[in-house]
């Protein structure tokens, strides 16, 4: 494993392990009034991606899918050079909510060094990724919580949260 690569699997240990203190943690979190919410969130954001990088990680990437957009699947199918109808057929599957989402893991356009080979035409949904950049937290809560499952700097910015409230 490379000097800087993060260790997924004792991740998600330990993302497994704390997600009931996390969903305690939420409970509290969704209920907060406080007015500087968002000012937290987004230093702990900060703070969080000073310490990791995201090409150390691909969490995100090799575990879960995106959600597709009629849009993404243009912008994808053309940089692919691929008729919409084909991309679908190739990559995308509809999930239980009735959104596309990639066949499976991990993301078929992640490369070994864990860079993305269509970064330029990724979706939506990664360009935000993980979205605590957001200036919207309390819309995202719960996928935030989520999110705690598969990403190193959202764990983080939760244990930083933690301490706030």
């Amino acid at each position: 494993m490379p000097v800087n690569q993060i260790d997924l699997k004792a991740f998600a240990r330990k993302a497994k392990k704390a997600h009931a203190d996390n969903e305690e943690f939420f409970t509290i979190l969704k209920k907060t009034r406080r007015k500087d919410l968002q000012e937290i969130v987004d230093k702990a954001h900060d703070a969080a991606f000073q310490k990791i990088d995201c090409l150390d990680c691909a969490g995100c990437c090799k575990t879960i899918s995106p959600t597709f957009e009629p849009e993404d699947i243009r912008r994808l199918s053309k940089h692919l050079g691929l008729k919409p109808k084909v991309f679908m057929e190739r990559y995308l599957e509809m999930d239980e909510e009735g959104d596309f989402v990639h066949k499976g893991a991990p993301c078929p356009f992640l490369k070994g060094d864990n860079k993305c080979s269509v970064y330029i035409s990724r979706p939506e949904a990664c360009r935000g990724y993980p979205h605590t950049g957001d200036k919207q937290f309390r819309t995202i809560i719960d996928v935030t919580l989520v999110n705690t499952l598969y990403c190193p700097a959202v764990f983080e910015i939760v244990e930083t949260l933690k301490t706030e409230f």
